[in-house]
């Protein structure tokens, strides 16, 4: 298995069809071997039965879900999936599609250089944003993305793109030792590869803000909280 897709998923009945659909013929049309994991996090719409309907006869297509079946956050569906997933490199990407599969290709070679991580960028030079946020969360995000750096992750420009790719070994170390199940798990994936020497690109990405977000301006509070918590773990060696 040369490629993973994790997608997490929560009440995405309308959004994930076109997802999967878009993600089911750039998969098909390349030549390695790749899978799709769906991690329902406890959604109570049409979820599971969306990808159930899915045809995976030529491309593995699966749901999971979490074992007693709740909601348990993003970041904990990520890690989930990503654990699961069996690919040499593997990848989440957002279930609303705001960056779109084939944008993959721009990763590969920095992982032929070494790389260890290839993530997705909104914030450097070559990126370009179709269709912006809701202007309170794009003033909270650049806000965040300051503190973010500041404070946990010095260097990297978009923490929080939800279009990341991971080699399978590196993958395996990382989301192990992930703490954080809901908005900040993103910058703590990148303080566990930092500390343990791996080597992360930013690769510039096309992102189109989707309708239907289920972040709040709550949750960016969560995610500055978040950074404490990151460094508290980093000083009392629990990514070790």
């Amino acid at each position: 298995m040369h490629l993973s897709v994790v997608i997490p998923a929560y009440n995405e009945e309308l959004r994930l069809p076109n997802t999967l659909r878009q993600c089911i013929e750039y998969l098909k049309a390349q030549s390695y071997r790749s899978e799709i994991i769906v991690v329902n996090d406890g959604s109570t719409d049409g979820t599971e039965r969306v990808v159930r309907e899915q045809d995976a006869t030529s491309l593995p297509v699966r749901s999971i879900s979490h074992p007693d079946g709740a909601n348990h956050g993003k970041g904990a569906s990520v890690k989930r999936g990503m654990l699961e997933a069996q690919g040499a490199y593997r990848l989440f990407m957002d279930a609303d599609n705001s960056t779109t599969l084939e944008q993959v290709e721009r990763f590969w070679p920095f992982f032929n250089q070494g790389y260890n991580l290839v993530i997705g960028s909104r914030a450097i030079e070559g990126s370009v944003i179709g269709a912006h946020q809701a202007k309170y969360k794009e003033i909270a995000g650049r806000f965040g993305n300051w503190f973010i750096r500041t404070f946990a992750v010095p260097g990297i420009r978009d923490t929080q793109a939800g279009f990341k790719m991971f080699a399978g070994e590196e993958a395996n170390m990382i989301f192990s030792r992930q703490t954080i199940d809901r908005w900040g798990y993103d910058f703590e994936l990148l303080a566990i590869a930092r500390l343990h020497g791996c080597r992360i690109q930013e690769v510039p990405i096309t992102w189109i803000n989707a309708e239907g977000s289920k972040v709040a301006l709550r949750s960016y509070l969560e995610v500055l909280s978040e950074v404490w918590r990151v460094r508290r773990n980093l000083k009392a060696g629990l990514y070790r």
